[in-house]
Formats: C-alpha cells, structure tokens, sequence
C-alpha cells in the first residue's frame, strides 16, 4: 500500500526552526547593516574622527545580543500569547517584559563592547547610566513590540495553513431540558478553519490529542488541529468511555490503540494502530490497563 502524500505543513514542519532560526538571523543582520552604514554616513559627514570599527562593534554587539534574545521572547510570546481578547490584561506584563528586555539587552551588549575594547587597547565609556538606559529603552522597545507582532502574525499564518480547530457554539437548552446536574453534553464535533475554510471533524474521528501551551493539538487523521484550551478542559468535554488520560500531555482514543507496552521505569509506551507511539506515565497506566481488561 502506498503511503499517503504528506500534507505541505507536514513537509514543512521538520524544517520549521531551522527556517525560523535563518529568517531571524537575517533579519537582524540586515538590520546590523543597515544601521552600521547609517551611523558610518553620519561620522563620516561630521567629519569625526571615530575608527571605522567602532560603530560596527556599537551594532554588532546590539544585533548578537538581540539574537540571542529572540528564543527567550518566543517562549514568552507563546507563554503569554497577546491575543485580542486578552491585550488589556496583558499590556502590563509585556510592558514589564519589554523593561527587562531592555537592561539585559544593555548589559550584555556594554560587557562584549567592553571586552572587543580591552582586546584592542582601548577603553569603552557607555556615558550616564540612566540617560544611556532611557535612550535605549526608546529603541529596545520599538524592537520588542516588532517582533511581537512578527511573531504572533507569523504564528496566526501557521494556523491558518495548518488549520484551527475550535467547538461549534452550543445550541441554546431547550425548554423542557433535564436538571441542572444531567451528564453534560459531549461535543460531536469541532469546527476546523483551515485557509478561509470550515468543516467539521467527527469526535470519533481524534486519535490523539496532546498539550502544546495554550493549545491543544487534536490529532486526526495524521494531521494535528490546535485547539484554543486546556487539556483538563477538553478532558472534561470527552467521553470518558472513548477517551482516556495517559500521560499529563496526552489523551488517546481507546478504539486507536493497538497495544501497551510496560517499561522498566513503570511507566509505558502506547502503540497505536496507526503506527504512532504516545508516552504513557505511571501515574495513568494502570487505569489504562484496567480499561482493556474490562473491555473498554
């Protein structure tokens, strides 16, 4: 049997930090440049009387530093993701951010200028701690909040093309509806969004699901469909009688699975028919067992 044709965001995906990691360096070595040519022009015009590397170790040292920084904000930014709903309670905490952002970007920049100077003889003075830091931090935060929005754009293209999976709305409870404490309605279905379109997947149809930050992958016929949540919340939608908890990161349907296979650790690998392997913790396994024992 032929293997079906990955997806193009499957074919994508074992290159995606490489290609993150290149487009960031290029960015901010375009920019080094660019701003290197710029402050060269302006000593030039001035006529001042400033070595050539000078304002190349100014810039280098700014864009290494930035470089480095960019992981730490994309762990931020994915932590604390500034969504439109959420921007007011969260202005403060990237405001705070960009504050730190800034004296560290600062000190690390002013220790490596220090460090090229000593090598070559000479001596870096940074000036005025407090006016250099407000200079800065007028920069560093126009940087910050670019990338930000780089980020969360470059995130919201990536859901698109991978596609969004979210619940229909409920209808609302009919008039003769049972007692307030009757099992809670099961989603049938999610919504999925994928490039300007809709359809719905069957919850038959999951054959995982894992946590992934703020989102919920929901794994579906080999393609995985982030979903706005928690865990704990979609364990909570499921039923418990097709879904079962294994692991603090993954959920499985029972019908998917083709065998457990114990470790010496205690806990375990789940095979599924589809050739996947999940981890399974021991806190879950022998419930999990217990489940196929009884029949489940």
């Amino acid at each position: 049997m032929t293997p079906p044709e990955p997806f193009p965001y499957q074919r994508y995906a074992p290159w995606k930090t490489w290609v993150e990691a290149g487009l960031w360096t290029l960015l901010i070595l375009g920019n080094f440049a660019g701003n290197s040519l710029t402050e060269l022009m302006e000593l030039w015009r001035r006529g001042a009387g400033i070595p050539t590397w000078e304002p190349l170790v100014w810039e280098g040292s700014s864009a290494l530093v930035l470089l480095l920084l960019v992981p730490v904000l994309a762990w931020f930014t994915g932590r604390f993701p500034l969504y439109w709903h959420l921007w007011r309670r969260r202005l403060a905490l990237y405001a705070a951010a960009s504050v730190v952002l800034c004296v560290v970007h600062v000190l690390a920049m002013v220790a490596l200028r220090e460090l090229v100077y000593r090598a070559l003889g000479s001596d870096y003075q940074f000036g005025p701690w407090l006016r250099g830091l407000v200079y800065e931090y007028l920069k560093d935060v126009r940087a910050f909040f670019l990338i930000v929005v780089v980020m969360e754009g470059y995130r919201a293209l990536l859901r698109r093309w991978q596609g969004e999976a979210s619940l229909p709305e409920a209808a609302p409870p009919a008039p003769d509806a049972g007692p307030a404490d009757a099992e809670p309605a099961r989603p049938e279905r999610f919504l999925v969004r994928k490039l300007g379109r809709e359809f719905l997947v069957p919850t038959g149809e999951i054959e995982w699901l894992q946590a992934s930050g703020n989102y919920v992958n929901l794994r579906v016929g080999g393609r995985d469909y982030p979903l706005r949540s928690t865990l704990a919340r979609v364990e909570e939608q499921l039923d418990p009688r097709a879904f079962a908890r294994i692991h603090r990161s993954y959920m499985v349907a029972l019908a998917q699975v083709a065998s457990i296979e114990p470790l010496d650790s205690g806990d375990a690998r789940v095979h599924l028919k589809d050739g996947s392997v999940l981890p399974c913790s021991r806190r879950y396994r022998q419930a999990l067992r217990e489940r196929f024992d009884a029949g489940a």
